[in-house]
C-alpha cells in the first residue's frame, strides 16, 4: 500500500512538472508602445529556465519587418531595407547580416510560432524591454528618434548601446543601496557612474540605467534581491509613484537598472553628488520643462506645427562629409514657414526656430496643447549602406495615413530622387500627437549624392514648397 501511494504521488509530480523547465506565463500580456498586441492562440510568453521567451513574428511584423518561414529547415527570416536576421528552431546561434550571434536560449516552436529570448528582441530590434514578473507583462518601447541615424533616442533601446564591453576583472561601480523619500529616489554608489535616464509611456515610468555597475555585496542586506538579482521597493504615501523595481539588467556590458513605476506622467531632474561615494538622485519634484505657449486666437484658420528634428547637442545623422542633419531640418522648416506666412492662409508654429534642443515629448505636447490641425516633422535619414537613397514618409496612426499619402506625393515630386514609399513608423512625435501627423525623411545623408542635394539651397526650397503644397491640398486650401 505504501509503495502504491508513493507511485501515485510520483505520477502526480511528473504530470504537473513543466517539461524541461518550460512554463507558459499564464495571463501574460505584450504591450508595444502603450498598446497591447495579441499573441496567436497557443503562443503565449513563456519562461524557459528563467529566460523570458516571446513570439517573434508578432513583434517583428508590428515593427514593420517582413517575416518568412521555411518549414523544411525550420528557419525564420526577418528583414527590412537594412537588416536581415535568420534563426533556426532549437539552435542557439542566429545570423544577423551574415554575422553569427549567440542566443542565451535556443528559439522554440510553439503552435507554429517561433519564440525567442526577450534579450534578443532588445538587442536586435533596438527596443527598450521591460518584464514585470508579478503581472506577467512584457513591455516593448521603440526608439523615439527616427531612422537608423545614430542619434540618441529619448528612451534608449538598449542600456548598453555605445558602451564598450566591460571585462569582469575591471572594477565596476558598486550599488550599495537605495531609498525613496520626499518624492525622490536616491541611489548610493561607490565608483564612477554616469546615469542614463529616460521616460517611457504605456504605462508611465522612469527608467534609470547605471552602465558599468553592479550590486555590491552589502546591497542585499538592506534591500530585497532574489537569486536572479531582481528586487523591488514598496513606496507608500506618494500618489505619483506606484513602486520602484531594480535588477542587474545586463552583464555584457554591465548595467544596473531602476524603474520608477508612475501613476501618471511626471517631470524629473537628475543630480549626482559626491566623489568616490556618490548619491544619484532622481527628483520628481522638478517643474515642467516646457514653457507655456499662448495659442493663437481662434480665428477659424487651420493651425500647422512644423517640427525641425533634432537640434543643439542632438545633431541627428552625420553626413558622409560631416554635415549635420539638424541643420538641414531647420533650413527646410524655416523656408516652409516663410512660404506659409506669405500665403497667409494658415497659422504656423515651429517647435524650434534656431539651434535649440527640444525634448521629443515637449514637441508633441506643444502641438497637442495648441490643438493643432496638422503636425509635420522634417528629417534626413542615414543607413548602414552608402547606396541607400531616396525619400520616405512615415505615419503611426491610421488617422494620419491620408496625410502621409498626400505629403509623400509632393515630397517625391520635389526631391526627384528614389521613391521609398509611405511607411508605418513608431516614432514618438507622430505617435504622441493627437492630430494627423507625419515624419518626412527627405533623403540619405549616408549617400554622397543625396547629401549634396540636401544641402543645396534650391533643393531645400523645392522641398519646402512641396511641403506647403501638401499641406494646402490636405486642408483643401486653394
Amino acid at each position: 500500500m505504501k509503495k502504491f501511494g508513493f507511485m501515485l504521488l510520483l505520477l502526480l509530480f511528473v504530470l504537473i512538472l513543466p517539461e524541461n523547465g518550460h512554463a507558459a506565463a499564464s495571463g501574460s500580456k505584450i504591450i508595444l508602445d502603450g498598446k497591447e498586441i495579441t499573441a496567436e492562440q497557443g503562443a503565449p510568453v513563456e519562461n524557459v529556465n528563467s529566460t523570458v521567451m516571446v513570439p517573434l513574428r508578432m513583434i517583428a511584423e508590428n515593427l514593420g519587418y517582413k517575416v518568412d518561414w521555411e518549414q523544411k529547415s525550420q528557419t525564420v527570416t526577418i528583414s527590412d531595407s537594412f537588416k536581415t536576421i535568420k534563426l533556426v528552431v532549437n539552435q542557439k546561434t542566429a545570423s544577423v547580416d551574415d554575422k553569427t550571434v549567440t542566443l542565451v536560449t535556443a528559439p522554440l516552436l510553439r503552435s507554429n510560432t517561433t519564440l525567442v529570448p526577450i534579450r534578443f528582441i532588445s538587442e536586435q530590434f533596438g527596443l527598450l524591454v521591460d518584464w514585470n514578473n508579478s503581472q506577467k507583462i512584457v513591455t516593448l518601447t521603440t526608439p523615439n528618434a527616427p531612422g537608423d541615424n545614430g542619434s540618441q533616442p529619448e528612451n534608449p533601446s538598449n542600456p548598453g548601446d555605445g558602451q564598450p564591453p566591460v571585462d569582469p576583472t575591471v572594477n565596476l561601480a558598486q550599488v550599495n543601496g537605495l531609498s525613496f523619500n520626499e518624492n525622490r529616489l536616491t541611489i548610493a554608489v561607490d565608483g564612477k557612474v554616469e546615469p542614463k535616464v529616460s521616460v517611457v509611456t504605456g504605462p508611465d515610468r522612469i527608467v534609470v540605467d547605471l552602465p558599468n555597475a553592479t550590486f555590491s555585496n552589502v546591497f542585499g542586506t538592506g534591500q530585497a534581491l532574489d537569486s536572479n538579482l531582481n528586487g523591488s521597493l514598496a513606496v507608500t504615501d506618494y500618489p505619483d509613484v506606484i513602486g520602484v523595481r531594480y535588477s542587474l539588467y545586463n552583464t555584457n556590458p554591465y548595467v544596473v537598472r531602476f524603474v520608477i513605476d508612475l501613476a501618471h506622467a511626471k517631470n524629473y531632474s537628475v543630480n549626482v553628488t559626491g566623489d568616490t561615494s556618490k548619491l544619484v538622485v532622481i527628483d520628481l519634484n522638478a517643474p515642467s520643462t516646457t514653457d507655456p505657449v499662448t495659442p493663437p486666437v481662434n480665428n477659424g484658420r487651420k493651425l500647422v506645427v512644423l517640427d525641425a528634428g533634432h537640434g543643439a547637442k542632438d545633431s541627428g545623422a552625420v553626413g558622409v562629409t560631416g554635415k549635420y542633419e539638424k541643420n538641414f531640418n531647420l533650413a527646410v522648416v524655416l523656408k516652409a514657414a516663410d512660404l506659409l506666412k506669405k500665403e497667409n492662409k494658415v497659422d504656423v508654429v515651429l517647435t524650434r526656430s534656431d539651434d535649440t534642443f527640444i525634448e521629443l515629448k515637449d514637441r508633441a505636447a506643444l502641438a497637442n496643447n495648441l490643438k493643432a490641425d496638422l503636425f509635420i516633422s522634417v528629417h534626413a535619414n542615414s543607413g548602414a549602406s552608402s547606396s541607400a537613397s531616396g525619400s520616405e514618409t512615415y505615419y503611426q496612426r491610421d488617422a494620419s495615413k491620408a496625410l502621409a499619402n498626400v505629403m509623400h506625393k509632393y515630397l517625391v515630386q520635389a526631391t526627384g530622387i528614389s521613391d521609398r514609399g509611405v511607411r508605418y513608423g513608431n516614432f514618438h512625435v507622430i505617435r504622441e500627437t493627437k492630430m494627423p501627423a507625419v515624419l518626412l525623411e527627405v533623403g540619405y545623408l549616408s549617400n554622397k549624392n543625396d547629401e549634396a542635394l540636401l544641402f543645396n539651397d534650391a533643393f531645400q526650397s523645392r522641398v519646402a514648397a512641396g511641403i506647403v503644397s501638401g499641406i494646402n491640398e490636405y486642408l483643401g486650401i486653394k
